[in-house]
């Protein structure tokens, strides 16, 4: 595919045509407004002046009457243009101001919206809701860049720390053989947990990018549910949790590897936080359009604050359990789920456990 010549006209749309055309007819009104009033004023002050007297004879002729009521016409239209002109230019003046302020990098910027004119009002209105997308996206860059170099060097600081106590002890010998291990372990394991950030943050980087779903095949959803729980034995079996399984049996198209994606950090997430020998309920149903997938967990639960922040990139509410993640999982799962055209929602109260719904439309 071609990208469009850099010369070819811009095709507005049917909205940008309907704005335009509505700017036109309040500019047009104001024009007409202007020269009405210049001829209502004009108009009057003649004939007040010629009931005065003020006027001689011959200046009331057929002649020079037009031409002065002409001139009159033509002053007092400018003076009422200079005053109406500010109506259109004052606003305008606002913008171009807050673009310069804009380009400089001031995204707090907003410009007052108060004027007659309604599609001005309206510019500026969108001007405004723009600066607030550019401050909230500028403000979002940062604390990315924050968090992403945060997470990095903290597992990089520990693998150098340990590899130099590894090279001392080379030369030294001051490190018992369970010492060692101790170390290479902690660097393996800091390893694997840059890899997987590493890993995390392409995925989601894709997910976020990508418009289309390719790959889409048809498959049965409580099927692929079955196959994450076998694939998460281990975590919940080493801990004694006994999942419950309640899933209707469902046809499902979509890109399976993606969903599956979803499932695995949901559930994974459910074991993480469910206590020793305890229980996790998966539960998939059929509800009118919709397949709503619950998975529930009888875990701490989650106080008001964490859950407005759950799905934000790089946040993890249970500090105790930060070196276990990376507080990307739940990013991904919501990116997933909206490809999907779906939405993932949380219900949680603190001691109560945590309950995760998915749902998706048939």
């Amino acid at each position: 595919m071609t990208n469009p010549s850099p010369t070819k006209k811009h095709r507005m749309s049917e909205a940008e045509r309907k704005s335009f055309r509505s700017l036109m007819t309040a500019f047009t009104l104001l024009v007409f407004g202007i020269l009405t009033s210049a001829v209502l004023i004009t108009s009057v002050m003649f004939i007040l002046l010629y009931k005065l007297g003020v006027f001689p004879q011959a200046i009331v002729s057929p002649i020079i009457l037009p031409v002065l009521a002409l001139l009159a016409c033509m002053i007092i239209g400018t003076i009422l243009s200079v005053f109406a002109g500010r109506l259109f230019l004052n606003p305008l003046r606002r913008l171009i101001a807050a673009h310069e302020q804009i380009q400089s990098g001031n995204y707090h910027i907003r410009v007052s919206d108060k004027t007659p004119i309604r599609e001005l009002g309206n510019l500026i209105q969108s001007f405004n809701d723009m600066a607030g997308e550019l401050e909230a996206t500028e403000l979002f860059r940062n604390d990315f860049i924050n968090n992403f170099s945060h997470e990095f060097k903290t597992p990089i600081v520990s693998i150098r720390g340990f590899a130099r106590q590894l090279q001392k002890d080379n030369e030294q010998h001051l490190l018992s053989g369970e010492q060692r291990r101790e170390y290479t372990d902690i660097i393996a394991y800091e390893s694997d947990r840059l890899a997987r950030l590493s890993s995390n943050i392409l995925l989601l980087t894709n997910f976020e990018n990508q418009q289309i779903v390719t790959d889409k095949t048809e498959f049965y959803l409580d099927e692929q549910l079955r196959h994450v729980v076998l694939i998460l034995e281990k975590e919940w079996s080493s801990r004694g949790i006994e999942p419950e399984l309640d899933l209707d049996e469902v046809r499902y198209t979509f890109n399976e590897e993606m969903l599956s994606q979803m499932w695995l950090n949901l559930i994974g997430n459910a074991i993480k936080f469910s206590p020793d020998g305890g229980t996790i309920k998966i539960r998939c149903k059929k509800k009118d359009q919709h397949i709503v997938v619950d998975i529930i967990d009888g875990g701490e639960g989650m106080d008001a604050d964490t859950l407005r922040k759950i799905f934000d990139k790089f946040y993890q509410g249970d500090t105790s359990r930060k070196a276990d993640g990376n507080g990307l999982g739940l990013a991904i799962v919501k990116r997933i789920a909206e490809l999907a055209g779906g939405e993932v929602t949380v219900k949680s109260e603190q001691g109560k456990g945590s309950r995760f719904r998915v749902r998706l439309p048939l």
